[in-house]
């Protein structure tokens, strides 16, 4: 439906022009790419060096063929890419020294939107298996490239001369409405000359400084040499792609430099090649520097640049890699990428969702491997990137990767003789019988050490991990369990605890009797109703007159930091279901029991003041300001005989 249809006559036939007209889907496509396919104007650039290069491995490959290499002109030839911009004229012109094109060729390769001669090369070289080092150098999968010149210009010229020592030079043109002429010409290089004639609002493109940055931006790593205005313009050498024991600490620091525009150096450097199950040329850094706003932010970009054979797809590729690795900068080349369409269109591609995939876990691993061989040097990088490992767990849908992702993850722990430990440490040091891994939230050491939820387990020796950034608890409840353990909190571990009859029996010497106890518990829940779900008695406390457990601390307090203030205070005690443990043998309880009668207003005003407390000790009192209108009164009332 798109080959183009031949209009010329028997008498047109005699001169040296051919007409021919684009049929109306190929206009219809034509006029989609000059308006909207590219969301940036200056990737016509690319597109045209990328078809350049193409057309120069071409010839590479051709002059290498024994069969091919006699028929060849000019074989000896410079393999180069010459642009020369033309302000006067508002004209840019992108010329190749490659394999050139014959009457047919042009006919089919320009004549025709979604075909490619690229493509047409590729399948011819797959039926030869010897030739997949040829194969993997040519860059173009798709027809629209060449016709990218359209959002730019307003008539293209195409000037080529095929590698054969009798092909004639041809001249090729066309204003992109809706016909080309195709003629022959004198004095044409072997190659392809291609001429635009810029639009006057498009006439930057005529400007030499605009051209190269834009050649800096997308195609600095093409393997031939692009020459601007006689100059060459791209210098830089594709580092990902030299043997990872031949580079420099010195060409890395330039190029981390380059690739993420930052005048730090990098802290650690991933470069490795794979073949399976992706071809793989990776080249990933990790800052020095602390995390910009930016990159705090999820909604900035990645800082990966996607390429295929040495020319840029995105500079900075979304789903290349997760939003949480979004401070990696670096660049990923993969051959199996087609330059195609999907430069523009690459969210739903499953070659890039599986090449994230692979990247994601190389990543992981060496940072585990980091962890290992520098430990204070990951410590440092902990310090500063330790959130984005968090919100890795806390965003992955995968339970393998989040495990992964929690090897690196580092915690004080209860036992105080080294700094943070990972959950692997943990394993190791606690008794094989032990199925669970505690932890406790708080906002210090200090708190930790004296948390009501602690007194039990330190007084049992086990160990405990002590969280201080208020997310920690979120993401150790995201991830559930490491290694066949369960993560459980401290408060959980009380909760279950206590549901345990067999500890409710003996309260120990100095306690309060059962007697008294089954008096007590139903006066506190009666002056405490709407506020707490039970009231009972824990033998877990040692130090503390009482404390607060609810079914999921973590959930509980991340819903109080974020949402409780849009309800009414009995809505959010029925949604916490707290309950109030109360320790029998404490002096405050034993007290409180004897003022119930005495005096019962005191005995509420300290029923009252002991919930408060209890609530900001778990972290559920959305304002610790609250206490002070009861604790004026309490202190009012416990003066009066004074």
């Amino acid at each position: 439906a798109l080959a183009p249809r031949n209009l010329t006559t028997a008498a047109e036939k005699s001169t040296t022009v051919d007409k021919h007209e684009f049929q109306a889907e190929t206009r219809q496509l034509l006029d989609i790419v000059a308006r909207s396919l590219y969301s940036d104007h200056e990737v016509f650039v690319r597109e045209l060096i990328s078809n350049a290069s193409d057309a120069l491995e071409k010839f590479r490959y051709s002059a290498l063929s024994t069969t091919a290499e006699s028929e060849l002109a000019a074989k000896d030839r410079a393999l180069e890419i010459r642009i020369t911009t033309n302000k006067p004229q508002m004209q840019l012109i992108i010329q190749d020294t490659g394999i050139g094109m014959t009457r047919d060729e042009l006919v089919s390769n320009l004549g025709t939107i979604a075909r490619s001669g690229s493509k047409q090369f590729l399948e011819q070289l797959k039926k030869d298996p010897n030739t997949a080092q040829a194969t993997s150098n040519i860059i173009g999968q798709f027809g629209v490239g060449f016709y990218s010149s359209f959002i730019v210009a307003q008539r293209v010229e195409v000037y080529t001369r095929a590698a054969d020592p009798k092909a004639p030079g041809l001249r090729w043109s066309t204003d992109g409405s809706g016909s080309y002429e195709i003629e022959e010409v004198e004095n044409v290089e072997h190659g392809t000359k291609i001429v635009l004639h810029l639009k006057t609002e498009c006439r930057e493109y005529a400007d030499e400084d605009r051209i190269r940055a834009v050649i800096k931006k997308y195609s600095n790593f093409v393997g031939s040499p692009i020459l601007l205005n006689g100059k060459q313009a791209n210098e830089i050498k594709p580092l990902w792609l030299m043997d990872p024991q031949s580079t420099t600490k010195e060409q890395h620091q330039d190029f981390y430099r380059f690739i993420s525009n930052s005048f730090d150096t990098p802290r650690f450097t991933l470069h490795y090649n794979a073949d399976v199950p992706l071809s793989i040329h990776a080249l990933l850094y990790f800052p020095e520097g602390k995390p910009g706003l930016f990159e705090m932010s999820r909604d900035g970009s990645t800082g990966v640049a996607l390429y295929t054979r040495k020319v840029l797809i995105q500079s900075k590729t979304e789903n290349l890699l997760p939003k949480w690795l979004r401070f990696v900068k670096g660049v990923v080349d993969s051959e199996d990428i087609p330059l195609n369409l999907s430069r523009e269109l690459l969210q739903n591609n499953s070659l890039i969702r599986k090449l994230s995939s692979v990247i994601s876990s190389r990543v992981i691993r060496f940072l585990q491997e980091r962890a290992k061989k520098q430990p204070e040097e990951f410590e440092a990088f902990y310090r500063d990137y330790g959130l984005f490992l968090k919100e890795g767990i806390v965003t992955s849908n995968d339970t393998a990767e989040k495990e992964e992702i929690a090897k690196l993850l580092r915690f004080e722990a209860s036992n105080s003789e080294k700094g943070r430990i990972s959950l692997e440490e943990y394993i190791k040091t606690v008794n094989d019988t032990q199925k669970d891994i505690y932890y406790l939230a708080a906002p210090n050491r200090v708190l930790a050490e004296a948390s009501p939820y602690y007194e039990n387990l330190k007084k049992r020796n086990e160990l405990v991990l002590f969280c201080y950034e208020p997310y920690d608890e979120l993401v150790l409840m995201q991830l559930g369990q490491f290694k066949g353990k369960k993560l459980v909190s401290v408060e959980k571990e009380m909760r279950n605890e206590s549901k345990d009859p067999a500890a409710l029996e003996n309260f120990g010497e100095g306690s309060l009797l059962r007697s008294e106890l089954d008096n007590l518990i139903p006066w506190l829940q009666d002056q405490l109703k709407g506020q707490v779900a039970k009231v009972k008695a824990t033998t877990r406390l040692d130090t503390h007159p009482c404390v607060i457990t609810v079914e999921e601390m973590a959930a509980a307090r991340h819903f109080i930091r974020t949402q409780s203030h849009q309800l009414p205070e009995e809505n959010r005690f029925a949604l916490l279901q707290p309950e109030l443990e109360i320790n029998p043998k404490h002096p405050i309880i034993k007290k409180l029991n004897s003022l119930r009668e005495s005096e019962p207003e005191l005995a509420l005003l300290i029923t009252k003041q002991l919930f408060a407390n209890a609530m900001v000790g778990a972290g559920l009192a959305e304002d610790p300001r609250m206490l002070l209108t009861n604790m004026n009164n309490l202190l009012t009332k416990a003066l009066e005989k004074y």
